[in-house]
């Protein structure tokens, strides 16, 4: 019989996002296990479905605090589901601090408590100020705690405190969503096309402000090669960002699918990927432009994976935090030099290959559970 795994997340496919990413391949990768989820609905209704043979349970939230949804019924919905599964094993998917005390209360004693610690409450105001008994209540009860990458394992982290409980599992991206397709090479063609053959310097993700999307706007001032910068995806700062962006070689593409992204990946040149805090704990969306060989230019994040997931001199650049002059340096640099551009683009494959592939991280989560159980 196999073991049960109870995987607590904040949310779950069809939703979208780089931890709601890494959830589904780890639940549908980890076969050796029975793989049971629970999570927040988005659709103000409490059920059950099934995605791919798995188990979903979904929680209708009474509702939201900062970014935190609250359900009344969540505690009643979470007991039942553990009496029903008995599982050996509860992965939270951290953060996601207003299940961490029922979690706690109503696991067996005999059931392992896991927190994958995919990135660190940042907001040190009141809220978190009430949220951190129960946050460190949580890791002192925690079996285990998993970090995404060496580097986020810092003295700023809560979990530097628990480090001897702590083992790492690298995220990783799903190859064979990235890997060219028929009709591909027309589309990334017409992309070209699109900008008259110019650098496309791209940046994908939500417009929040830890992206840093602002920085790449600034730096674009000081940028001297011939190219544009490519803005996918949407977010509460978007109008604002948008005012920002008066140069004619800024164009906001909105959300885009699945298949324009892949495109747009190995049509870019330069992954312009400015996040400003260690929010950005790994970069889902860094190693998938890596993949496709699309050459990064980061900032330092001290305490953050990003500087660990592309390697500064080796897979592209990486400058001092806001420091915009040098980040156009950098991209100017890599546009002006096409040996080094290339140089670039296949070691950070060539990383992604080694390192961050859907089944590297399942292979290392796996391993981490039966050591665990």
């Amino acid at each position: 019989m196999k073991h049960t795994i109870l995987h607590v997340a904040k949310y779950y496919y069809p939703v979208e996002g780089g931890i709601e990413t890494v959830t589904k391949y780890l639940v549908e990768g980890l076969t050796d296990y029975e793989n049971i989820v629970i999570c927040f609905s988005t659709d103000g209704s409490t059920h059950k479905d099934e995605i791919n043979g798995v188990t979903v349970y979904r929680v209708a939230p009474s509702f939201r605090l900062a970014s935190q949804d609250v359900a009344f019924s969540y505690y009643r919905e979470l007991k039942k589901v553990i009496k029903a599964h008995q599982p050996e094993v509860i992965n939270i998917h951290c953060p996601n601090p207003y299940v961490y005390p029922f979690v706690v209360k109503l696991a067996p004693k005999n059931c392992k408590i896991v927190m994958l610690w995919h990135s660190d409450i940042l907001t040190k105001g009141w809220l978190y100020k009430a949220i951190k008994p129960f946050e460190t209540k949580a890791l002192k009860r925690t079996d285990l705690i998993i970090a995404t990458s060496p580097n986020y394992v810092h003295e700023s982290s809560p979990i530097f405190r628990y480090k001897d409980k702590v083992r790492i599992v690298p995220n990783g991206v799903i190859t064979a969503d990235l890997e060219l397709r028929d009709g591909d090479a027309q589309r990334i063609g017409n992309i070209k096309k699109t900008y008259d053959g110019k650098k496309i310097i791209l940046f994908v993700g939500r417009h929040i402000p830890y992206k840093g999307i602002d920085c790449l706007i600034e730096a674009e001032k000081y940028i001297k090669s011939d190219c544009v910068i490519l803005i996918a995806g949407r977010g509460p700062q978007t109008d604002r960002l948008k005012a920002m962006a008066t140069s004619d070689r800024i164009v906001f593409l909105g959300k885009v699918s699945n298949e324009e992204l892949r495109c747009l990946y190995h049509a870019a040149d330069i992954f312009g990927f400015a996040s400003v805090t260690k929010q950005e704990a790994f970069g889902v969306a860094l190693a998938e432009a890596m993949y496709c060989r699309c050459v990064p230019v980061t900032f330092t994040l001290v305490g953050s994976g990003v500087n660990w997931v592309s390697v500064n001199g080796v897979t592209g650049e990486q400058v001092a935090l806001r420091d915009v002059k040098a980040y156009a340096a950098a991209v100017d640099k890599i546009l002006g030099d096409e040996e080094l551009a290339k140089k670039y683009a296949e070691a950070a494959h060539q990383r992604v290959e080694d390192l961050f592939t859907d089944e590297k991280s399942v292979a290392a989560a796996d391993a981490v559970f039966k050591e665990l159980i």
